[in-house]
């Protein structure tokens, strides 16, 4: 029962950092299409 909790722990735990870490690249790309678009803009 403990190994089950401690692996789904585990699991969850990876699932999240690694959501993390696409929206953090999505927010980056986000920004510099916007950043072109203001500079074509200019």
């Amino acid at each position: 029962m403990v190994r089950k909790i401690v692996a789904i722990a585990l699991v969850t735990g990876s699932l999240m950092v690694s959501a993390c870490n696409t929206v953090e690249g999505a927010g980056k790309d986000v920004k510099s299409a916007g950043q072109a678009i203001e500079k074509t803009a200019n």
